[in-house]
């Protein structure tokens, strides 16, 4: 139809209800009135049907008992309208949309009029609530129709609860609903008018209108209505409540989040403090965990719930206000609550706790405590919840949880969501626990298995640092040590031990005091090394000769095999020093006039390989000079290489002041610039030199006349040096060694007496054979003379030089020198 020839008041579609047959029923449902409308559209003519029953003309069994349950609808409901199915008189059946009315003639008679036009003609671009009414009024989702201007035209009952239908019908969408959710339908509803192609499961979350604090989840879906010629006449959409759904996403979102987000490290206060970042603000507005003291220093709680109250701290907490003003305490403050507080009957009880609705009256826990009162009422705390943190079997702490209105109160699914988080959260936390004691044991052993003072004599001014490892393994085998020897001398060592943690300390402190050991055979460095190598060799395997099978002691040998160590023997007397390394890093040196050297060491391998030998190095220190043994945490890490931190630590070496606490502070500065991935230790020694009027020294025969000579040049020595008090036992103990030096050993004989914190003798020979102490008989002649000079020193022994051995004492001091 053009519009030349479109009637008057025609709407130009293709469907006009000027085209609706018209028919009129009685009281008995038969018809009185058929017009030519009806005539077209059913075929009959008016004499074929006037006065017979309006049931004749339905197409399917069973619609008469159907008509006469909307004859009792019309009367008591004015009318009905909805979809019947017909019966053309050719035998077609006809799909058509019916609207029944009551008729007002004036004499009181039951006459009603019925309008009918097949479906797919209704006007109003065939959006009609005559058809869609009856099927979708009550259907458990929510429906709209709407044309093609995006104007509401029908909504059933589920929408209409959500807005008024009197808000809705003739309006658009933009008029209706909120801006952002308006803007997305018409994007979505413009798309289907636009290709046909409908949208799908398209999700919002919206506030109700009854509480527009809460907030819940949709899905919506847009068809387009089309008709028999495909033509556009309008929308219509499907709104679904998916809210649980969304929840259960949420909740599971919540949880993938907390297994990435809580124990990224083994600190139990970060760990709570990540509990209370996950679960602010998906599931509370504020939560505060609170853990056992007991737990934050690594110490075992007692199995199961607690039986009183115990002393707790604040260890983690997080609000959507910022800065947690509602919290009234500061992470790591104690925490005290009442015996009627939620948390304090969570930790008895061991099970969770919920109060959905707070009574501000007459709830002990929030009357009792005015200032906790005025707190929950500023910021319209309404709900809380309390569970404990438990992980094998034992009680860590508590986890509180409240909410405003913002997500109303605590329901069960929260309260499981709750248990979720906390149990995955306490067993982070009691891993951490038993790392933070693991790592405390280790530090303590660690402690207590390094030297506690250093002294180096007459010979050295020494100072260290020690820096433990930052790492989350914890300590490791870093180690040194400054070994008093005989004649005055001092031995220097540092080592460390591959690994970390307790293994590492504990393999620290065997290959310390086998150091220990062996230092007291007055060995040479490449020796000791040799014999040390040999230890750990013996260690690492079992009496087989396989390595070790088991892990624990796997683990253990691991420790020992590579291992490194620097060993070095300072005289003050000579002035030289002898050193050799296991695989660890040279020393620096430091000349009195500032000079730095880094001396090409022999690198032996490390301990445990037993491939090559060890090889001794020696140089001659002038007075002064500094001696810096260090390891490779200091000057290594994983952002410098070696060869940087070595140019660090000679320049930091070379402009330091004299002090030995200068000078390793600035070290520690240039080279430490963060808290250290692996342990750091630096050993300084500035060495001194014992001059004449501390040393005396006599070359004697191997006469037997020469032991009076010695007995008087040591008296005569004592005498100058003012050490009277030592003289009968001095004299004694030169006759004694002097003696042995000429019947058992060989010569030249050297006799030398030094004067530093002890009085010490030395009688040096070219023999090899040690004297060994003897008991006696009463009736031998001899072999008393090493027993009495056991009696009178405070210390003696031998030790071995190039060129024969050394037999020597120490004395202590008169206690006025």
């Amino acid at each position: 139809m053009t519009s030349e020839n479109m009637p008057p008041g025609g709407s130009g579609r293709a469907c006009d209800i000027a085209k609706a047959a018209t028919a009129e029923l009685d009281a008995r449902g038969r018809i009185v009135s058929w017009t030519r409308a009806a005539e077209r559209l059913l075929g009959y003519r008016a004499e074929e049907v006037l006065d017979h029953p309006a049931t004749r003309l339905l197409a399917l069994p069973g619609d008469e008992a159907r008509v006469a349950a909307v004859a009792r609808w019309c009367r008591t409901e004015d009318g009905w309208g909805g979809s019947v199915a017909a019966r053309h008189r050719d035998g077609r059946e006809l799909q058509l949309a019916v609207q029944v009315s009551p008729v007002l003639d004036g004499a009181d008679r039951e006459r009603w009029s019925v309008l009918a036009l097949e479906e797919w003609r209704l006007p109003g671009g065939g959006v009609n609530q005559l058809m869609l009414e009856p099927f979708l009024a009550h259907a458990p989702v929510g429906m709209a129709v709407l044309d093609t201007d995006l104007r509401y035209v029908w909504v059933n009952g589920v929408l209409e609860r959500l807005i008024p239908l009197e808000l809705r019908l003739g309006r658009t969408v933009g008029q209706v609903l909120p801006r952002l959710e308006a803007e997305a339908f018409e994007e979505r509803m413009r798309r289907v008018l636009a290709t046909g192609t409908p949208v799908m499961d398209y999700e919002f979350r919206s506030p109700t209108y009854a509480d527009p604090t809460q907030e819940r989840a949709y899905s919506a879906s847009f068809f387009g209505l089309a008709d028999p010629r495909g033509g556009r006449i309008g929308i219509w959409y499907m709104v679904i409540d998916v809210t649980e759904r969304w929840r259960a996403q949420e909740r599971l979102a919540l949880l993938n989040d907390a297994s990435v987000r809580i124990g990224s490290t083994l600190d139990v206060t970060r760990t709570a403090q990540e509990l209370a970042d996950v679960a602010v603000p998906a599931l509370a507005d504020f939560v505060a965990v609170d853990l056992l003291d007991c737990v934050l220093h690594g110490e075992e709680p007692n199995p199961g719930p607690v039986d009183s109250l115990p002393t707790m701290r604040r260890s983690g907490q997080q609000s959507v206000n910022e800065g947690c003003p509602e919290a009234g305490l500061a992470v790591g403050e104690a925490v005290r609550r009442s015996p009627s507080s939620p948390i304090a009957r969570c930790l008895l009880t061991g099970e969770p706790l919920v109060e959905p609705e707070l009574d501000f009256v007459n709830s002990a826990w929030v009357t009792g405590d005015p200032a906790r009162a005025a707190v929950i009422r500023r910021f319209g705390f309404r709900s809380v919840m309390v569970a404990p943190v438990r992980a094998r079997g034992v009680t860590l702490g508590a986890a509180t949880f409240f909410r405003t209105r913002r997500l109303g109160p605590f329901v069960p699914d929260d309260v499981r969501l709750a248990e979720e988080l906390v149990a995955r959260a306490a067993v982070c936390v009691d891993n951490a626990r038993r790392f933070t004691r693991e790592r405390t044991a280790a530090r303590v052993m660690q402690q207590n298995l390094l030297p506690h003072e250093l002294s180096g004599g007459s010979a050295l001014e020494v100072a260290s640092w020690y820096f433990p490892a930052d790492a989350p393994s914890g300590v490791g085998g870093d180690w040194f040590d400054v070994i008093p020897l005989s004649g005055a001398r001092v031995a220097l060592v540092v080592g460390d031990v591959v690994g970390h943690g307790i293994n590492a300390a504990a393999t620290m402190g065997r290959l310390r005091t086998a150091v220990r050991t062996l230092a007291n055979l007055d060995l040479p460095p490449d020796e000791l090394l040799a014999r040390l190598d040999d230890l750990v060799i013996g260690l690492v395997k079992t009496q087989g000769g396989e390595p070790a099978a088991d892990t624990e002691n796997a683990n253990v040998a691991a420790t020992f095999m590579g291992a490194t160590c620097l060993y070095a023997v300072y005289d003050p007397v000579s002035r030289r020093c002898a050193m050799a390394r296991a695989g660890h890093l040279p020393p620096a040196i430091v000349g009195p006039d500032g000079a730095v050297d880094l001396p090409d060491l022999p690198a032996g391998p490390p301990l445990g390989l037993g491939t090559l030998p060890f090889e001794s190095w020696e140089l001659e220190l002038a007075e002064g000079s500094l001696i810096a043994l260090f390891t490779n945490g200091l000057i290594e890490t994983c952002d410098r290489d070696i060869g940087v931190g070595m140019a660090r630590l000679s320049t930091a070496l070379a402009t330091s002041g004299p002090a030995l606490a200068e000078i390793g502070g600035t070290v520690v500065e240039a080279l430490l610039t963060g808290p250290p991935s692996d342990d750091a230790a630096l050993l300084l020694a500035r060495t001194r030199a014992l001059g004449g009027h501390q040393v005396a020294s006599w070359d004697l025969a191997t006469d037997p006349a020469e032991v009076g000579r010695a007995r008087s040049l040591a008296g005569r020595q004592l005498s100058t040096w003012g050490l009277e008090e030592l003289q009968f036992t001095t004299e004694l103990i030169v006759s004694e060694l002097v003696t042995n030096a000429i019947r058992h050993g060989t010569g030249p004989i050297t006799l030398r007496l030094i004067r530093q914190d002890a009085l010490i003798c030395e009688v040096f020979d070219a023999g090899s054979t040690a004297p060994h102490l003897r008991h006696a008989r009463t009736t031998d002649e001899g072999g008393r003379g090493l027993f009495i000079i056991a009696q009178l020193a405070g210390r003696w022994g031998t030790r071995y030089t190039p060129t024969g051995k050394v037999i020597w004492t120490e004395q202590n001091m008169p206690s006025g020198d």
